[in-house]
């Protein structure tokens, strides 16, 4: 049995969890989800929590399985804690506002780099240069965050650009001197 695909998920106070075939809808206190799973897979809701069992020990079915439950889950949690990124911007000059739905980043371009926040998507900035991305569906949080580190990611060798909060930057070292 898969280790993750065999725990349950809880379904806790406030969240609502509806299965119309392979189709998941969750609906918590901070919004609704809604989600195609793979026909495959069983999703039952027993006792308060969702139960995903497979049909067959095939390796694609025993992959699914686990990765079904994960999905849900993150549905669950997203409705009721939701999930949030964070990212610096490491340089000199470089900083990051918003301006109405747009987020205006200045990051070393001859120009500022204008993107807008998609439907679902919170952005907040904190001082120049930290960026918080949050909203409920893991997966656009974690597109929207790698779009944002994609505009400037870090260089090696100063360690300029968008990172995300806690990530190491492999430093490489310079030229040595010139031969004379």
């Amino acid at each position: 049995m898969s280790r993750v695909g065999k725990l349950p998920v809880q379904i806790p106070d406030g969240v609502e969890v509806k299965i119309e075939g392979n189709k998941a809808i969750v609906k918590g206190p901070k919004g609704q989800l809604e989600k195609e799973m793979h026909p495959d897979m069983d999703i039952k809701i027993e006792d308060g929590s969702i139960i995903v069992t497979r049909p067959s020990d095939k390796k694609e079915h025993r992959a699914l399985h686990g990765l079904t439950r994960a999905l849900l889950n993150n549905m669950v949690v997203g409705v009721t804690k939701g999930f949030e990124k964070a990212l610096e911007l490491n340089g000199v000059g470089y900083r990051a506002n918003m301006q109405g739905k747009k987020l205006v980043l200045n990051v070393g371009y001859s120009h500022p780099v204008e993107m807008e926040v998609p439907e679902g998507i919170q952005i907040e900035t904190h001082g120049n240069n930290k960026i918080v991305v949050k909203g409920i569906d893991k997966e656009k949080v974690g597109v929207v965050a790698a779009k944002i580190r994609d505009v400037r990611p870090p260089e090696p060798y100063k360690g300029k650009g968008i990172k995300y909060e806690g990530e190491r930057i492999r430093r490489k070292v310079g030229k040595a001197g010139a031969a004379k």
